[in-house]
């Protein structure tokens, strides 16, 4: 799966490159720029999703998976240091929009520079993965009162 969402990256970053190549530069910088702000607010809503999704997926099935599996790459992202591939593309767009990217992660780059300026990056990563494991733990509450909600009608429709 990584290689393929690599290969997409790749893909996606030629494709941006040749459209704005065909412009004039001072075009080109500013559609970089759009692109850039783009998909910076993609990424927050996606961090937003991680968070709050939980909220939205009760009655769901679909999302509900989708958001597991966002749980899951919320994760993995922040223990195994895997970069992110939206950060890795925010990164491009603006160093072709003449914009210096940042270093490191999205979580650390904005919410540690705007909402914890003081606070340690490991205490950020511990942060977003009790986050994350939190809705997890949601998941498994609903799932074991499904399944214990489920067991009692067995019982009584067999007990008839």
């Amino acid at each position: 799966m990584a290689v393929l969402s690599w290969s997409a990256l790749q893909f996606l970053v030629a494709l941006i490159d040749g459209i704005a190549g065909s412009r004039p530069f001072h075009d080109a910088v500013d559609f970089y720029s759009a692109l850039a702000t783009l998909v910076l607010f993609l990424h927050a809503s996606f961090v937003l999703w991680v968070i709050f999704g939980a909220l939205l997926t009760r009655w769901c099935a679909i999302l509900r998976w989708l958001h597991i599996g966002s749980l899951v790459w919320g994760v993995l992202t922040e223990l195994l240091l895997v970069p992110c591939p939206l950060t890795l593309l925010e990164n491009w767009l603006e160093g072709k929009a003449g914009l210096e990217p940042y270093q490191g992660g999205f979580l650390l780059h904005y919410l540690d520079k705007l909402v914890y300026p003081d606070i340690p990056t490991e205490v950020l990563t511990v942060v977003a993965v009790l986050v994350c494991l939190t809705n997890l733990a949601v998941y498994a509450r609903r799932w074991a009162k499904a399944r214990s909600a489920l067991g009692h009608r067995v019982t009584r429709c067999h007990g008839r």
